[in-house]
């Protein structure tokens, strides 16, 4: 899992979806793992 700045070219790959979690944001990717990432 990436730490970064900004979800916002992570949140736009197919499959992905945005998750808050314990005042965090996630990417989740099913399709393709690698692009998992958390901000915050």
């Amino acid at each position: 899992m990436k730490v970064r700045a900004s979800l916002r070219s992570l949140k736009n790959k197919p499959g992905a979806k945005v998750v808050r979690r314990r005042g965090k944001t996630y990417v989740i990717n099913r399709q393709n793992p690698r692009w998992k990432a958390r901000q915050g």
